[in-house]
């Protein structure tokens, strides 16, 4: 039996966000062949003091990277996208781009992936859940109506979702 391992990230932005959702695909999509994607959703700072809505989704990354070597990709993206992270207080301020590990995931290819077995608290949002019932082929919950981004290379976020590179073509698209 083979088994798909990765990890589960969260991605937010709440400056230009639809720009900084569309350029951490980009980016994610440049190092990995495919993502996994839920839906977009629009959502309130938590922990912070902003007025500006955040845009969050959850991806699902294919990889044997360490954690540490991820961590360090994703941090390489945020300071591209303009986050300041030598700053103490980046984590309370707005920001481009945040992409957070979440845990890693293992998904065997003829089992359940055990979303019901889930509790950490993170773990409860409706769109981690759905991403993980799109991964284990079920509907395991249902989301508010996510946000379309469409460039004229990428098309997600209504809805949970793959993401292909397509290397021959040299351009990417939801498939």
């Amino acid at each position: 039996m083979t088994q798909r391992q990765g990890y589960l990230l969260g991605l937010g932005s709440n400056i230009e966000p639809l720009q900084n959702i569309t350029a951490m695909m980009t980016a994610l999509l440049s190092e990995f062949k495919q993502l996994s994607v839920s839906r977009v959703l629009k959502i309130p700072p938590v922990g912070m003091n902003s007025h500006r809505d955040f845009l969050n989704s959850i991806v699902f990354v294919e990889t044997d990277l360490s954690e540490v070597a991820l961590k360090h990709f994703c941090n390489q993206i945020e300071i591209n996208l303009g986050r300041d992270r030598d700053d103490p207080l980046s984590k309370t301020k707005d920001r481009p781009a945040d992409i957070d590990i979440l845990r890693p995931l293992v998904i065997p290819d003829e089992a359940d992936i055990a979303v019901s077995s889930i509790t950490d608290e993170y773990f409860l949002y409706p769109i981690i859940r759905e991403l993980l019932g799109y991964l284990n082929n079920t509907t395991e919950v249902s989301p508010p109506p996510g946000v379309l981004i469409e460039t004229t290379e990428l098309r997600f976020g209504e809805t949970a979702t793959t993401i292909h590179w397509n290397s021959r073509a040299g351009d990417k698209g939801v498939f």
